[in-house]
């Protein structure tokens, strides 16, 4: 992959702004066929675990099945986009939900609470075969990122409204938000359904890394309002205020605000009255 095919692949402005306030990317049916079907003899197998921290290029050899999704023009532009130049892997799987196996995952979040603003690890999730509503998906949450909470203590939520099943052509890549609410539905099907994942750790600060012709597009500012029907209403104000000082740090532009949020309560002035 080159440098400037990635250029032509990476993300644009409105895009990025989806990512930050639903919390997830999806790039639907971009893996070609005779790929699916090899990752369907190999995902099988399962992929050898790796260090974590190692580089991609250690942890997934030139020519091997996981490089060479990693290598195409839509998959690497997004990455590079989300997490910059030459990530580390954190860690990956194989998640393999059996026919009519009669269980789910609870609501969760890969990670412990997690304070950062300015930099976050991005998940991509690969779906090599068709997901239909009756084989599960993964569910998700949009707009859940930036609510903090530590792994599972969303498990016992069943449903929230505004919730996304994700159903979906084989060659389907996801890209998440390390905080995203999600889990594995159940699998009513005959079929077992194949997800592989991996979670990138980035190794550069994330600014402006992705397409920004589009920056001063009317639509960024838009995606950034989305609200979400599970929200509160006073704390929709607060996840608002969450986009808006991720935008910040992502863009480096302290001055962007929507509706004042960020502005009002950061107005200290120093000067002494007269």
């Amino acid at each position: 992959m080159t440098t400037t095919n990635i250029t032509e692949h990476l993300l644009s402005s409105v895009q990025m702004a989806h990512f930050v306030s639903h919390g997830t990317i999806r790039l639907d049916a971009v893996v070609p066929a005779e790929l699916n079907d090899e990752a369907m003899e190999v995902l099988p197998a399962g992929v050898p675990p790796v260090p974590y921290g190692t580089p991609v290029p250690q942890a997934y050899p030139e020519g091997s099945f996981v490089r060479r999704l990693l290598q195409l023009p839509e998959v690497a532009g997004a990455l590079a986009s989300l997490v910059g130049p030459d990530p580390r892997i954190d860690h990956h799987a194989v998640h393999v939900r059996g026919p009519r196996e009669g269980e789910a995952q609870p609501l969760h979040a890969d990670a412990i609470i997690d304070v950062r603003r300015d930099a976050f690890d991005v998940q991509l999730m690969y779906y090599p075969a068709r997901v239909t509503l009756d084989m599960g998906g993964t569910l998700s949450v949009p707009g859940s990122h930036l609510r903090r909470t530590n792994e599972s203590d969303t498990g016992r939520y069943q449903n929230l409204r505004g919730q996304s099943r994700l159903v979906c052509q084989a060659g389907t890549v996801v890209f998440l938000h390390h905080g995203l609410w999600h889990g594995g539905r159940r699998n009513d099907s005959d079929i077992p359904r194949y997800m592989f994942k991996i979670r990138f750790n980035p190794t550069v600060r994330q600014r402006l890394l992705w397409d920004t012709s589009d920056l001063a597009d009317p639509r960024v500012a838009a995606e950034l309002d989305t609200h979400f029907p599970w929200y509160e209403q006073a704390t929709a104000r607060l996840e608002r205020y969450n986009r808006v000082l991720m935008w910040r740090a992502l863009t480096g532009d302290d001055t962007f605000d929507l509706d004042h949020w960020v502005t009002r309560v950061s107005n200290r002035p120093q000067e002494a009255a007269v």
